[in-house]
């Protein structure tokens, strides 16, 4: 499974790049507002820390907006940059275009194994089902992850199962466990992966029977 870390915030970005394990980064304009950067400096220090793909998202709901806003999000590292669409009419049509171009996207906003399906018949790079935001109204996210592994299984869509809206570890859990291709969490959940209190007692007494060998 790959991690992507879901912030704007370079510092919480520059953490993960130095663990070794994050693969990208998905920003979305509410994480970078909580910056207070513009948002061409955002990106820029992103771009500048991170390798892998980095979803940037358009704010633009109509067609020819996104086309163009995508575009030049692209442009600014075509190899990297992935152009974060909404599931709306619009953001499919404009996915569809994107894909025949050769650009890369990733789908958001998706609460249905069948919104799911219409992403990849469109030929999204990335598929984002918001888990934390159904359980949230009483609806079995990761059910809806299950389904879209089955269905993308039984056709052989080439689209990535991006793991969003991920709120605690079990979530990464049990999305490793359905072989979804990627989780993207906040930087809080990606380090609280590290936590468990066996392993804090065990490096104590470690260290301390260490002390007891003769130097």
């Amino acid at each position: 499974m790959k991690f992507f870390v879901d912030t704007a915030d370079i510092g919480e970005i520059r953490n993960a790049v130095g663990w070794g394990i994050l693969d990208g980064v998905t920003t979305n304009p509410s994480l970078v507002a909580k910056t207070g950067k513009r948002f061409d400096t955002v990106i820029e220090e992103v771009l500048e820390l991170v390798n892998g793909p980095i979803s940037l998202e358009v704010t633009a709901t109509d067609y020819e907006g996104m086309m163009r806003e995508g575009r030049e999000l692209a442009a600014r590292a075509p190899e990297r940059v992935v152009i974060k669409v909404p599931l709306t009419r619009e953001g499919i049509r404009a996915t569809k275009s994107f894909s025949d171009e050769g650009l890369k996207t990733n789908v958001t906003l998706c609460f249905t194994a069948t919104q799911a399906l219409l992403a990849a018949k469109a030929g999204a790079s990335y598929i984002s089902p918001f888990i934390g935001r159904l359980d949230d109204v009483s609806t079995d996210g990761m059910q809806v992850i299950a389904d879209i592994v089955t269905i993308y299984n039984n056709y052989g869509f080439d689209t990535e199962i991006l793991v969003a809206s991920v709120r605690h570890p079990v979530h990464i859990l049990e999305a490793a466990r359905l072989g979804a291709d990627v989780c993207t969490v906040p930087f809080k959940v990606l380090d609280a992966l590290f936590n468990h209190p066996l392993t804090d007692l065990g490096l104590e007494r470690f260290l301390k029977d260490w002390e007891k060998v003769p130097k």
